[in-house]
């Protein structure tokens, strides 16, 4: 009964961090029901995408730092889509006043409710990293693999390499997170299998309510194909890779604060 009600809490605490995708997931389900009035879809994706982001910030459930990191992926996001869909990966065929080069402004919330999920579960878990690898070996591995989805485009695809290469620098690492009092650990790489597995399942949701549609979904939807996960899953990698770095920086700044001011009280 202990492990049902540690897995029901652990439960719970996972989808209070994925609010902000929740409420992405059920605009696209609404708008694609009932059409609303005034303004194309995709803005009313834009605008809803907004005024979530200000409750988020506004009730507390996000801090001006993790806000920070949520935009930064937004912007992260946005160059992604604007490559992607120039070069014919994707497409968003639907009008809208806030369209830039093929892609609505609200695609760039897709990847920031990423962001927020990490933020939030980091928080909400008190994650703590074990055995982390030095930041001149996650530094570089994050930026190979963000430049490879667009470089594989024109040269050699090696995302399969850069799994790899994850693996071998990750493979002592875990993470330590907390439910109730209990504390568990898990290995890094498995919880990069995990998110990145359920994205996938989020993204054929998202695709089934026309958020975007690869080419093979133009006349009639289909599942979106089992190789994307593994470009979830280099994304989710890069992700937590740069949320992990920042946390760790954040932390550092403060341990460093904390010791000017014992020191000042001493003298």
């Amino acid at each position: 009964m202990r492990a049902l009600k540690q897995f029901i809490r652990f439960g719970r605490e996972q989808a209070l961090s994925c609010l902000f995708p929740v409420v992405i997931f059920a605009s696209l389900a609404i708008t694609q029901i009932i059409p609303l009035p005034f303004f194309p879809r995709y803005d009313w994706l834009l605008i809803i995408c907004i005024l979530m982001q200000g409750f988020m910030l506004k009730s507390g459930l996000e801090t001006k730092d993790e806000l920070k990191v949520i935009t930064l992926f937004h912007i992260i996001g946005l160059c992604l889509e604007l490559f992607k869909v120039h070069m014919g990966s994707w497409a968003y065929p639907e009008e809208g006043y806030s369209k830039v080069l093929g892609v609505p402004l609200y695609s760039g919330f897709m990847y920031a409710s990423v962001a927020s999920y990490l933020c939030q579960a980091w928080r909400r878990l008190d994650i703590q990293l074990m055995r982390w690898p030095s930041s001149y070996m996650v530094a570089p591995l994050a930026f190979a693999i963000y430049l490879n989805f667009f470089t594989h485009h024109f040269w050699v695809d090696i995302r399969w390499g850069l799994s790899i290469l994850v693996v071998i620098v990750f493979w002592k690492s875990y993470v330590v997170y907390k439910v109730g009092k209990s504390k568990y650990r898990m290995p890094i790489v498995f919880s990069f299998i995990l998110i990145g597995f359920f994205i996938w399942i989020a993204e054929n949701i998202a695709t089934y309510f026309g958020a975007w549609e690869y080419p093979n979904q133009t006349d009639v939807w289909s599942l979106v194909h089992l190789g994307k996960i593994s470009s979830w899953l280099l994304l989710v990698i890069v992700s937590f890779l740069i949320v992990a770095t920042l946390k760790r920086v954040k932390e550092k700044d403060q341990r460093t604060n904390n010791a000017i001011v014992h020191r000042y009280y001493k003298s």
